[in-house]
């Protein structure tokens, strides 16, 4: 047989391989089936059916694969077909078959049919081995680089697809469990390739279908070069290699292979492999595409002809000749693009750098002499950069960068500010453009603004302390104070509070008060942050107070909108009042108002936040989807507030229940998230360890590595200690939870509301320890458990009232201080049915699985007090949660006090809590049958059976598989087999 082998990771192929899964299904059912599969080269096609040849191996079928060799005119007559007949033919499973085929001898002989009617029963003979051979096992037949089968092949190919294996009988009846996978690379295909008759025919068959891989999404070739590289590699690199890969996943494995030359050119073997056809071009051609390649992947026709300045005969012979030879592709409106970018940079790479700098500036001056400059900006600024017309450069980058925040991309927008940067002092000072706010400190103000709306947290704060260091003694004052509080912004923005709150306090005395100014009251509005954000909230009050009114009086509706927004927060209940939300409706009108998208975002996250933290969890979706549809029209996804909206819309639908929402959701903004937005998709990390796959340990823990990230270390400190607690790690879970205090308390030392949470989650592993060491007859043991429990409870309490802002827990902290206090009760005690019942309680504000768990610990409660039938229909409620949440862990936990305290349920209760494959294996245990037995019977595994057994006594309260019998007889949930017959 074939010997598979995978190298690279398989991403982004989902799709193509469930569809794949799918034709190996039903031929494997007796529905023989056919996939031509096309790419590009190097797009993945070979690596896509390696992981599908690997599974059907898996699953019993015979695969075999037979590769087509370009050898130019002279071809192997049916080359794949022996190879694969000759694998077939080691196999002893299949000697019968094929000594009832003796003309097969023919091909695995190296012999050669005559005439027609020998060919006829040579198609014939190979069709009916093949049949006979997938009806021994079924079949999955592969056949690589159809796009190099020679003519017998192909001929082959089509009688075995239209007329031999896959045809049906009479009643359209399938017939063998046989597949067929041929791929073939669409980019080679040229007008008279003699394969395209060949497909054309093919796909109009019934049983044969077409499956396109499309290149590669940008963010699954960055996870397939990380995968490739054991090492760090640079996000600068990966981004690189990304946009030089355009979804192609050999090249990107070429162009990582490259990365460790210095050059950062095309890797010199690419390059010559992709210049072979180019030599083979007329020197007028050659030309053509030396001068679009200039010009860049794409280009139009009209500018094309005015840079290679060719009379319009010899202009278009020698396009026809580039098309032919599929170096170009014609496009819409008159354009010409190469077939792909890394060809295009092979052929740039061999200009000589004279002419590259003269073709670099006539296409710069010709796109000047065009309208729509904003829209050409960026291709000027790059043609002058490149012919060295530097001023030209640094009018074009800020052109670009005007054009780019106009259309909301504030990733372009700093890309061209930082071109720009980069340029300035390069030029002469006379030769720079003129105009108000354009200088070195001013463009690096306007920067980091654009580093901070694409999530570049970092940068941001580097571009502004840039622009701290060349603001001048004689620097105006207000735009010293702009510096200053715009750093203090960004600091917060990386959790460095103390400084931010230091430099908002400098920008507010830089400028007075009166007479009032837009600087003055943005400057305030910052300090009201900083302020808050250390704990100086009489100071954040009175200033925002007094910053109010200079705003309404001077009509700044956005500084208006920010600072209501901070009143919300700091004044009476805060944002979980309904005060509170009704005047961050009026921050938000206000904010939409004015055209100021971070501060409506702003307004609408924090009545996302407090409409779940008052407990109105369905209030809050709709306010996250406003907050997420404004950042994605004014390209600001990537920023703070938005990217806690994405972490707050997962942890509702976790919170919800719809936890299949939630992974699902997770895994689309997986692909889109910035590297420092990773803590966002935590909740589906709850999810995995709720469902039994503790692997999201180890990706919570990712999400410490540095640079420091408050929400990460949160999130990351709420994974991992519940993933400790259900693993039965106390020492773990009370280390993590510590960790994470410690990490999140601020420069006060107050701590952060999720301790009370941590707390809860810690002192479930510590109650269960102590619980252990007391049956076990351990005191001391015991003890030194229920006195860290009272140490952890105590620290919730302190949270709870006095905790992080001074406001105390909404309905989820006091949630969550319920549970951490049953379960303090538990650890000190023993199991308290009140205090359970508290917390079952607590939880009642749209939550689903956390009062499930409190529900569990409340009937094991309600049985250690004899409560047996409050125990069970407890435990049955908890039991249903997890099972319909596939909570795996605490389902597990569930079956076992049920069966323990033998919570007999009513007939109709325990039938409803069998799946149809129980209700099968009981019926068979009242036979008498063993595992084996009832493996055999039903077509499962002897294993397979034993589970079913074991989840049987567990749901029935029976100890044994004698007991379990007479529950089911007693309860209805089978008969008699003598009263069956009758």
């Amino acid at each position: 047989m074939s010997q598979i082998s995978i190298s690279a990771p398989l991403i982004g192929r989902d799709d193509e391989l469930d569809r794949l899964s799918g034709v190996l299904e039903r031929a494997r059912g007796g529905e023989a089936r056919a996939v031509l599969v096309a790419g590009d080269a190097g797009v993945g096609k070979t690596r896509l059916l390696d992981e599908v040849m690997g599974r059907a191996a898996a699953d019993g079928m015979t695969v075999v694969t037979g590769h087509c060799v370009d050898l130019g005119d002279v071809g192997l007559p049916y080359l794949p077909f022996t190879e694969m007949l000759g694998a077939l033919a080691q196999d002893e499973r299949f000697a019968g078959v094929l000594a009832a085929h003796p003309v097969v001898e023919r091909l695995l002989g190296g012999g050669s049919p005559g005439d027609s009617g020998d060919r006829l029963r040579l198609f014939e003979g190979i069709a009916g081995l093949l049949a006979g051979i997938a009806d021994i096992a079924p079949l999955l037949l592969v056949l690589e680089d159809l796009h190099w089968a020679d003519q017998s092949s192909r001929d082959l190919l089509r009688f075995l697809l239209s007329r031999g294996i896959l045809q049906r009988a009479a009643g359209g009846t399938p017939t063998h469990p046989l597949a067929v996978l041929a791929s073939y690379r669409a980019d080679d295909l040229h007008r008279r390739h003699p394969l395209r008759p060949l497909l054309a025919e093919l796909v109009r068959l019934p049983s044969v279908e077409r499956l396109e891989l499309r290149p590669m999404a940008d963010a699954e070739v960055a996870r397939l070069v990380r995968a490739l590289r054991e090492g760090p590699l640079a996000d600068t690199t990966v981004r690189r290699i990304v946009e030089r890969a355009e979804g192609n996943a050999f090249y990107a494995e070429e162009l990582l292979a490259a990365t460790g030359s210095g050059d950062g050119g095309v890797p010199s073997g690419l390059a010559d492999v992709l210049l072979i056809r180019f030599e083979q071009l007329s020197d007028t051609a050659q030309q053509v595409l030396r001068t679009a390649a200039v010009a860049g992947r794409r280009v139009e026709h009209d500018l094309l002809r005015d840079a290679v300045r060719l009379p319009d005969e010899e202009l278009e012979a020698a396009l026809r000749e580039a098309i032919g030879r599929q170096l170009l592709v014609p496009g819409d409106r008159d354009t010409y693009a190469f077939r792909h970018a890394l060809a295009r940079e092979a052929v740039y790479a061999d200009l000589l750098p004279g002419e590259r700098a003269r073709l670099h500036g006539a296409f710069a001056r010709l796109l000047d002499g065009r309208g729509h400059r904003a829209e050409s900006a960026a291709e000027r600024a790059h043609h002058y950069r490149e012919s060295h017309d530097l001023a030209e450069a640094l009018a074009a980058s800020l052109d670009a960068a005007d054009h780019a925040m106009r259309v909301g991309a504030p990733a372009e927008e700093l890309r061209h500010l930082e071109a720009a940067l980069d340029l300035w002092s390069a030029v002469d000072a006379s030769a720079r453009p003129a105009g108000e706010g354009v200088d070195r400190v001013r463009l690096m103000l306007r920067a980091s603004a654009a580093a901070a709306h694409t999530g570049e947290l970092h940068r941001a704060v580097s571009l502004t302390r840039a622009a701290l260091a060349g603001v001048g003694q004689e620097a105006d004052s207000e735009l010293a104070a702009r510096v200053r509080y715009t750093l203090a912004g960004n600091l917060m923005s990386v959790d460095n509070l103390t400084a931010a709150f230091a430099y908002s306090s400098e920008a507010l005395a830089m400028i007075p008060a009166e007479p009032p100014t837009r600087t003055w009251v943005w400057a305030a509005a910052t300090h009201v942050l900083a302020a808050r954000h250390v704990g100086e909230n009489e100071t954040a009050l009175r200033v925002a107070r007094q910053a109010l009114g200079r705003a309404e009086q001077l009509g700044v509706t956005d500084a208006q909108a920010d600072l209501l927004i901070s009143l919300a927060i700091l004044e009476g209940g805060g944002r979980r009042t309904v005060e509170g939300r009704e005047r961050l409706r009026q921050a938000r009108e206000l904010a939409r108002s004015s055209g100021n998208a971070p501060v409506e975002t702003r307004a609408l996250f924090n009545l996302a936040i407090g409409s779940f933290e008052s407990g109105h969890l369905d209030e809050s979706l709709p306010w996250i989807s406003d907050g997420l549809d404004r950042a994605r029209r004014a390209g600001l996804l990537s920023s703070p507030y938005p990217m806690e909206m994405r972490y707050l819309q997962l942890l509702v639908l976790y919170t919800l229940g719809r936890w299949d929402d939630c992974v699902a959701a997770a895994r689309t903004d997986a692909e889109v998230l910035p590297v420092a937005g990773g803590y966002t998709v935590a909740p589906a990390l709850y999810v995995a360890l709720a469902r039994g796959d503790f692997r999201a340990a180890d990706r919570a823990r990712a999400l410490l590595e540095p640079p420091f990230d408050w929400m990460a270390t949160l999130v990351a400190g709420i994974a991992l200690t519940d993933a400790a607690a259900l693993q039965g790690d106390a020492e773990g879970a009370v280390e993590r939870m510590r960790t994470t205090v410690a990490a999140l308390t601020d420069e006060t030392g107050t701590a952060p509301h999720v301790t009370v949470r941590l707390a809860a989650l810690a002192l479930a592993a510590v109650a269960d320890r102590a619980v252990d060491l007391r049956l076990k007859g351990d005191p001391a043991g015991a003890g030194h458990w229920a006195r860290t429990a009272t140490e952890l409870v105590e620290l919730a309490r302190t949270t709870a009232v006095d905790g992080e802002g001074g406001i105390p827990q909404g309905p989820e902290g006091q949630a969550w201080l319920a549970r951490a206090e049953a379960e303090w009760t538990r650890a000190v005690s023993g199991p308290d049915a009140e205090v359970w019942a508290k917390a079952v309680a607590a939880f009642d504000f749209g939550d689903v699985y956390e009062p499930a768990r409190c529900r569990l610990r409340y009937a094991e409660a309600l049985l250690a007090a004899d409560r047996r039938e409050e125990a069970a229909v407890e435990a049955r409620a908890a039991r249903e949660v997890f099972a319909g949440l596939g909570a795996e862990v605490l389902l597990g936990q569930a079956d076992e006090l049920i069966r323990r305290g033998r919570l007999a349920e009513a007939p109709a209760a325990t039938a409803s809590l069998l799946t149809a494959r129980e209700r099968d294996v009981l019926r068979l245990l009242a036979r008498g049958r063993s595992n084996r037995q009832i493996g055999e019977e039903l077509f499962i595994s002897g294993k397979t059976a034993s589970v079913h057994v074991s989840n049987i006594l567990a749901k029935l309260g029976a100890a044994s598989r004698t007991e379990a019998v007479a529950v089911a007889y007693r309860e209805g949930l089978i008969i008699p087999e003598t009263t069956a017959r009758d």
